[in-house]
């Protein structure tokens, strides 16, 4: 019987993601009414906001009518028009809770919200019953999915009419057993700047992560036409925008300013707006140079752009873009520190080599290791932590280069003495073509990302580190 008066209220179970949803009936004497879907009570319960694109029916005239178990690459609203029935769905999701069950009745006071990989099924316990779902994905050949046979042993379904006694499909009787199911694999995370120094960091990160796709500007050009047909967007989770024009000088130039425009800000927007179609989280990775460094104590999130240069301009121009994804992470770094050529790097060996630098002392901030960067990303995709935009750099005390100059002296064991400290404007008097502005204070607050349950490392920590592994010589 269906239950009336119930408050709205979202019930978890053991599966993960897998939810019960009571839904407030009114009825009386001529029937009964209820709100099936409403996105804005539903997703304030803490439902998935997983955007329908398709309403299925489906009608059963005769008690025992069992249908299932299939696992499709979607998320499912199911939810019953009249009669009731009972499900029951099994995790066929690659994790630690793959073969897990959960049974319960659905009546048109109770739904249930189906992740994408959930094997779901359904038996009905009075004539005349019909249940529908909501589906946000259309069907297509080119999709995995997955099946388990309703009398799996393992899953061990306890069915409220023996399978034996009621009517199934030839195709259903058939379906593997538990040991034998190819299971559902997670949504794709497909990397740009893949050969880029946080491109590698990510490699790093995700090792061994089959469902990672890495790809450089050869495989994709997003900012060619026909990014929207360039993938099965649907397939794809979330994208981590790594590639960017980081040519801080060369940006004040004709040609660089195109480039950094091209690469920071449109190439953006069209990744944003794939992002939005298809509702894939858009990580992009935004800079401290959206600031014009006057600020006398640490950024926040919130501080407003002023950006003194061309690169700071197209990369706060990219943040925009991002932030208008529905589910999007701007990770806000400075100071970067990876493979390749980089600041460790070249005042290590200039010590070796017993040369005495000028070094920047007029600008201050705390270096940030790739690493860093690569393992707060996937912290927050895996934590699934609230969108927004978040500061990621290295911990610790803020120094200025001359400073970090020093700390690369004295750890590679040189005398930190031999580093003298100049001003920007005396660094770059002598300097051919263009230079862009620089902020004087690039210390960006922490305290969103470690409430978010990430720590960064001591930026002096990690440079002992790296000096130590070899990275930063």
């Amino acid at each position: 019987m269906t239950a009336y008066g119930k408050a709205l209220s979202l019930v978890e179970t053991p599966i993960p993601g897998l939810v019960v949803m009571e839904l407030p009936v009114h009825g009386d004497a001529r029937g009964w009414f209820k709100e099936n879907w409403q996105r804005e009570k539903m997703t304030a319960q803490g439902l998935a906001d997983f955007g329908p694109v398709q309403n299925n029916i489906s009608f059963n005239d005769a008690v025992g009518t069992t249908r299932g178990i299939h696992a499709e690459p979607w998320d499912k609203w199911v939810s019953v028009a009249t009669g009731r029935i009972f499900g029951a769905w099994v995790d066929l999701r690659e994790g630690p809770s793959f073969g897990t069950v959960f049974t319960t009745e659905l009546d048109p006071s109770r739904a249930i919200f189906v992740p994408r990989g959930v094997g779901n099924s359904y038996q009905t316990l009075e004539p005349d019953t019909a249940y529908t779902y909501l589906v946000n994905d259309h069907w297509s050949p080119n999709a995995s999915y997955s099946f388990l046979n309703l009398a799996d042993e393992t899953a061990a379904i306890e069915w409220p009419i023996p399978l034996a006694e009621v009517e199934i499909s030839e195709k259903d009787k058939n379906h593997p057993r538990l040991a034998d199911v190819t299971p559902i694999p997670p949504k794709r995370i497909l990397v740009l700047g893949a050969g880029g120094q946080l491109g590698l960091a990510l490699r790093e990160a995700y090792a061994g992560a089959e469902h990672v796709e890495f790809v450089g500007r050869a495989e994709l050009d997003v900012t060619a036409p026909g990014l929207r047909d360039a993938r099965r967007w649907r397939d794809y989770g979330a994208i981590i925008n790594a590639a960017a024009y980081t040519a801080v000088d060369a940006a004040e130039t004709a040609e660089g300013r195109a480039d950094a425009w091209s690469a920071n800000a449109t190439a953006v927007a069209n990744l944003a707006a794939v992002a939005t179609e298809y509702g894939i989280t858009l990580v992009h990775v935004s800079s401290d140079y959206v600031f014009d460094g006057t600020k006398a104590g640490a950024y926040t999130e919130d501080d407003s752009f002023a950006p003194l240069g061309v690169y700071g301009q197209t990369k706060a121009a990219g943040d925009l873009a991002a932030a208008t994804a529905p589910r999007h992470y701007i990770v806000r770094t400075s100071w970067v520190i990876g493979e390749g050529k980089n600041f460790v790097r070249t005042m290590a060996s200039l010590a070796e080599r017993g040369i005495d630098p000028k070094v920047v002392d007029d600008q201050i901030g705390r270096l940030t290791f790739t690493s860093d960067i690569a393992a707060a990303i996937r912290h927050l995709l895996d934590s699934s932590a609230p969108f927004g935009t978040y500061n990621v750099t290295g911990d610790g005390e803020a120094a200025s280069w001359a400073d970090i100059a020093r700390a690369v002296f004295s750890t590679v064991g040189a005398d930190p003495e031999r580093i003298t400290g100049v001003s920007t404007e005396e660094y770059f008097a002598s300097a051919a073509g263009p230079i862009s502005p620089r902020p004087a204070n690039s210390v960006l607050a922490l305290e969103k990302l470690t409430a978010a349950g990430f720590a960064p490392t001591d930026w002096r920590d990690a440079l002992r580190t790296s000096l130590a592994a070899g990275t930063g010589t």
